[in-house]
């Protein structure tokens, strides 16, 4: 299956527990096997590598797709918007978006949002939003607080050449460029 290397002190360079790792994964991802990963070339990579990957395949597999709020222990339950005075409200959106980072949530466009609505937009949005709950999550989830909105990125996070990009290619008029209201000093990672 894998051809073995030795290192000058005649042990293996692969060893036993990656192979028998690999094993054990693959017996595990056998009823999830398609043919998009038959066609990956395994012996190109090393054991390790093949581990890793088939490790995080397997979480994406078993994860269950479930609200947000149930990925906190206890569950992450807010208090209504309507419930709360501006200055309760702030200190709670204070917390919330810490605690959506620590889940690795990541609050991108948001700075045209007031507190409230932004407090609004993952009280009725985000919480309730059905994810998978990966246990060994690698990345980010880059949640985009315009909602996709063109008119929004376009007048208020579009670059000026990302501006012109877009009214080259749609040929619409661009609206106004403006200044978020907002500016927040949110946790940040790269996509």
């Amino acid at each position: 299956m894998y051809e073995q290397q030795y290192n000058f002190n005649g042990s293996s360079e692969i060893e036993v527990d990656d192979l028998m790792r690999n094993a054990e994964l693959r017996a595990e991802m056998e009823p999830y096997f398609d043919e998009s990963v038959s066609r990956i070339f395994w012996r190109s990579f090393p054991i390790r590598f093949e581990n890793e990957f088939l490790a995080s395949m397997l979480d994406w597999e078993v994860a269950p797709v479930e609200p947000i709020y149930r990925w906190f222990d206890p569950e992450l339950r807010i208090p209504s918007p309507e419930s709360l005075t501006n200055e309760k409200l702030s200190l709670i959106l204070i917390d919330l978006i810490n605690k959506l980072f620590e889940k690795k949530i990541v609050l991108d466009f948001s700075d045209h949002l007031s507190d409230r609505e932004l407090y609004v937009l993952i009280y009725r949005g985000i919480l309730p939003s059905r994810e998978k709950n990966l246990r060994h999550r690698n990345g980010y989830i880059h949640w985009d607080c315009s909602y996709g909105d063109a008119e929004v990125w376009l007048s208020y996070y579009a670059s000026d050449d990302d501006r012109e990009q877009w009214s080259d290619s749609y040929g619409e008029p661009l609206p106004p460029k403006q200044i978020p209201r907002y500016h927040r000093d949110l946790p940040q990672r790269p996509f």
